[in-house]
């Protein structure tokens, strides 16, 4: 499914980022509750740490000129153009966990290149330790 991108930019939405049904009924349902018609689901990088990306994301109105834009299930998304590298083939996925509570989660081949390797001075991040079990991932939770 081509989407034609505002300016002049043509991008393959499905082979991009996805969505499952669950996340887009969820964006869906908060923008209806909330009355936010005109916004999107922005998702972009939000930094990094020793063990990958992490990912943010918003319900905004405000566009810029470099900011990609598609629709996936009927929910518009935009990405800005550095975040673009880190979504490319990555999923969306709202989870009702018991224990964690509800949320949405980024799941990304692009943030889980990174090669996670502790030496002797531990973790990259400066801390004393890596909670992220030596494995690469979307997110770090380092114990400084």
């Amino acid at each position: 499914m081509l989407q034609e991108i505002e300016p002049q930019i043509t991008i393959d939405a499905t082979s991009t980022l996805t969505l499952t049904r669950a996340a887009s009924d969820a964006v869906k349902n908060i923008l209806r509750e909330r009355n936010l018609e005109g916004y999107a689901l922005r998702v972009y990088v939000a930094g990094g740490g020793c063990c990958g990306v992490n990912f943010g994301m918003a319900l905004d109105n405000n566009f810029r000129d470099q900011d990609l834009t598609f629709d996936l299930d009927g929910v518009k998304v935009v990405v800005d153009e550095v975040s673009i590298d880190y979504l490319r083939g990555a999923s969306v996925d709202f989870v009702d966990d018991p224990d964690r509570g509800a949320g949405f989660a980024v799941d990304s081949p692009n943030a889980k290149a990174h090669s996670h390797e502790h030496g002797e001075g531990g973790c990259g991040c400066g801390g004393g330790g890596c909670g992220c079990g030596g494995e690469g991932g979307g997110s770090c939770s380092c114990q400084n």
